[in-house]
């Protein structure tokens, strides 16, 4: 697989088309869990279950207790409106289960244009713990972030359309990414350091294509609970049966 060729004809062939219109309804599976209430589960001594997060071995990162018995994973695009809605809908109360230590979550990439793959790269600039707060700003600030970016449109897609290693680094500057994660706490420097390793780029292009396939997911963002696909995509849907599989 020439996941270099990929990132240039796929990611980004359409990169402003693309970025609002990034996600679609997932075409997912019936699927349901029930149990009896789970009750709460310690979080270890001066520490938070909200607190910890952890990259996990399928390229996410997990908040949460790693040992938990409901484990939530959200298949996700951070130019993807619905994964933006469901993030302000659900943030609040999701972490609230979390800190239960009954409930963990997970948030693994997939990828649609290529500011979604930078800000991608960009989100691992930190360590895991900073992963998380960033997708949730990023979703929170979605129509400042693509806005800013339309607005320097052409050089935006000369910067996509470029084959230069330095075409990461330059995305985030036109995009304006590179001053929205100075903002909070990724200096510059940092920025260009990350998008510097095309490495980076394919690790997380491959990781989105091949569980996209093997897990039959068409849109995002699209949910799995204890590795079952679950039949909804907002929080009015999911938080029932987190509650239906113990989780209170």
């Amino acid at each position: 697989m020439n996941l270099r060729r990929i990132t240039a004809s796929f990611l980004f062939a359409a990169p402003l088309a693309l970025a609002l219109a990034a996600c679609s309804e997932s075409d997912v599976e019936e699927g349901s869990l029930s149990g009896e209430p789970i009750a709460a589960i310690p979080a270890p001594e001066g520490l938070s279950w909200a607190d910890i997060a952890v990259d996990t071995d399928m390229g996410g990162v997990m908040i949460g207790n790693p040992d938990a018995p409901l484990k939530l994973v959200e298949y996700a695009s951070h130019t993807c409106i619905h994964c933006a809605d469901f993030s302000g809908e659900a943030h609040e109360a999701l972490e609230d289960y979390v800190e239960t230590g009954v409930v963990s979550f997970e948030l693994r990439n997939q990828i649609h244009d290529g500011i979604d793959l930078t800000f991608a790269m960009l989100a691992r600039c930190g360590d895991a713990t900073t992963f998380m707060p960033l997708a949730t700003q990023g979703w929170a600030n979605l129509n400042t972030i693509i806005t800013t970016a339309q607005a320097n449109g052409e050089a935006l897609n000369t910067a996509m359309m470029s084959e230069d290693s330095s075409r990461f680094q330059q995305i985030a500057r036109e995009s304006g990414l590179l001053d929205w994660f100075a903002a909070r706490g990724i200096s510059e420097d940092q920025s260009l350091a990350c998008l510097a390793d095309p490495s980076l780029a394919d690790t997380i292009i491959e990781r989105s294509q091949t569980q996209s396939d093997e897990f039959e997911i068409s849109g995002t963002p699209t949910f799995f609970l204890n590795d079952r696909k679950l039949d909804g995509n907002t929080w009015a849907t999911i938080e029932p049966m987190l509650q239906e599989a113990g989780a209170r």
